[in-house]
């Protein structure tokens, strides 16, 4: 098993515990709700169970088998990139071999490509970058307590990511956000 997929198994494992309900169980509740979307179903645990985003998130993923990593399963990390980067996403490609050119340097990590990003991990999640949009770029940083800074967007607590740095070109890859990243990675450690 994965350091990824040994995570994630914690994770279902302590919301099982949280909820006091088994997975077949919260797949019923799930089932039973009549909701189908992943947002929908995201919500309505957020709300019933009183769970945080980010274990919603992952307990619909698991659920409805849709995780991005089970989306990319199989294929090559560059035809992945390529499917991500396609489009007008296309545009964005320079970004991320940018950002990966730049925080290659930093070490050992896990490069996960998801269906829509790619997640970077050293002993959890430190980074993910894609395209949010057609028309905007995103790195997602797992660090604590940066200081305020108008480029770094505060999540709210149960996020995917402490913060969010938006991107429109490869000019803003600068020395502000690879110390982020790198921040973000030795936090990881």
């Amino acid at each position: 098993m994965s350091s990824l997929e040994q995570a994630v198994q914690t994770q279902l494992d302590n919301i099982q515990k949280k909820t006091g309900m088994s997975l077949s169980e919260l797949a019923a509740l799930a089932h039973q709700s009549g909701l189908t979307k992943h947002g929908e179903l995201r919500d309505m645990f957020k709300s019933k169970l009183g769970l945080g985003h980010g274990d919603a998130n992952s307990l619909v993923h698991a659920i409805l088998k849709s995780d991005g990593e089970r989306a990319a399963e199989g294929k090559s990390s560059d035809a992945v990139l390529d499917e991500i980067y396609t489009g007008p996403k296309a545009a964005f490609r320079p970004i991320h071999e940018q950002l990966m050119q730049a925080i290659q340097a930093f070490g050992e990590f896990e490069i996960v490509p998801k269906k829509g990003y790619v997640s970077l991990r050293r002993r959890k999640q430190f980074a993910m970058l894609g395209p949010k949009t057609n028309t905007r770029f995103e790195v997602g940083l797992n660090a604590k307590d940066f200081p305020v800074n108008a480029r770094l967007l505060e999540q709210p607590k149960g996020s995917m990511c402490n913060y969010i740095v938006n991107l429109t070109s490869a000019q803003e890859v600068d020395a502000d956000l690879i110390a982020w990243i790198k921040s973000a990675y030795e936090e990881a450690g």
